[in-house]
């Protein structure tokens, strides 16, 4: 098997599981008892949150809520905002922003709601003269990716922080596909919430974190007890907090690590090269821009994608054929159409993500094995 689906999910490492495991048998407490059987574990979440904090620079101010993953964080994040800002009516995007947060800004346009989507241009850098420009008095959010999940294309947070801060206007960055893969400080680099998901940073699925800069006002998304200082209702996924504080000490390691880094990226380029010069007619995305390590889309020509992923299935190669949460619908991508492709081209890519457990020899393998995919594909 050669798994390069990692902007999908990823492989849990033997040291996230086996902290995880007392928390599905002897330590089984429920945090918010009285009694010390359970509340002990309030020790082990803030260590949590401590780690995971660490992983994104956080002051131990701010507060980080864990939550179950990075659709629940943006969905609670844009929905906080127009609850605590009902006199602001306007809110910018992009073209290219995941459906978690695309599908709330079209529930929030229905209700009434201005949505102002930045543009990108070919390579899928943000139109930032637009975005600029767009900033108003009525702004609530701007809400822009870390990196884009289908692209890899970073986005320039650091330059959208400051104008943001200067016109006085909130930040969210989604940085699901970001997190574990480039240096991530929001200390540094100011925003005033950010989403993460443990899954893509080699962590347990179902559980996430979301990040508000202290004293910025949040409304949370779902009500009931007051756990989490009453921030998000329900009894915490133990198993998964400590899974997840596990992953982001491992990765914090990983993204310090200059030289692992660049092997990262040495491998994916190295794919990238390889079926360039072994695959006619093929085109990479966001090629010119900025790109996380780890993440390849690339459009083969004159092929249909669901019948190339699935010889490359068969072949034992797995990947996918863009953002994994609109898997399964007939909708080319909206990230290949923003960045100027036609339906053919979007429903001709395949998006290549490795993770730091990839190994040439599997770079290699699919460098022997895609060739004869594609044009057996194409001579059908």
């Amino acid at each position: 098997m050669i798994y390069l689906d990692n902007n999908a999910t990823t492989y849990l490492p033997p040291e996230v599981r086996e902290a995880m495991m007392p928390y599905f048998s002897e330590e089984y407490g429920n945090a918010a008892s009285v009694h010390t059987f359970g509340s002990r574990l309030m020790n082990q979440m803030d260590s949590a949150r401590e780690s995971v904090g660490r992983l994104i620079g956080a002051d131990p101010k701010d507060d980080l809520t864990f939550t179950s993953g990075g659709t629940e964080s943006n969905n609670a994040i844009l929905y906080s905002v127009v609850k605590k800002f009902p006199n602001r009516r306007h809110i910018i995007t992009s073209t290219v922003e995941h459906s978690s947060v695309a599908k709330v800004a079209e529930d929030l346009e229905k209700q009434g709601y201005e949505i102002t989507r930045v543009p990108v241009d070919r390579e899928g850098r943000l139109d930032l003269n637009f975005f600029k420009n767009s900033i108003r008095s009525d702004t609530a959010l701007v809400t822009l990716m870390w990196a884009n999940n289908e692209t890899g294309v970073l986005s320039p947070v650091a330059e959208i922080s400051k104008i943001t801060r200067q016109k006085g206007v909130l930040f969210h960055s989604d940085a699901v596909q970001a997190i574990g893969k480039v240096k991530i400080n929001v200390s540094e680099t100011p925003v005033d919430f950010l989403s993460v998901s443990a899954h893509k940073l080699h962590g347990p699925k179902g559980i996430g974190l979301l990040y508000v800069r202290k004293g910025v006002p949040f409304a949370p998304l779902i009500l009931g007890g007051a756990q989490q200082n009453g921030r998000r209702a329900g009894t915490e996924n133990m198993a998964g907090i400590v899974g997840f504080a596990v992953a982001s000490d491992m990765a914090q390691k990983f993204v310090a690590d200059v030289k692992k880094l660049e092997q990262e990226e040495k491998l994916c380029r190295k794919l990238e090269e390889g079926l360039l010069n072994r695959v006619s007619d093929i085109t990479i995305a966001g090629q010119g821009a900025q790109r996380i390590p780890n993440t390849s889309q690339i459009i083969f020509e004159q092929t249909e994608g669901e019948a190339l992923l699935q010889m490359m299935s068969d072949a034992g190669i797995y990947a996918s054929g863009g953002s994994t949460c609109t898997a399964g619908t007939t909708q080319p991508s909206h990230v290949l159409l923003a960045m100027g492709f036609n339906e053919k081209q979007s429903g001709a890519a395949i998006r290549f993500s490795l993770s730091r457990y990839t190994t040439e020899d599997e770079i290699n393998g699919v460098l022997e094995i895609m060739p004869k995919l594609v044009s057996k594909l194409r001579s059908i």
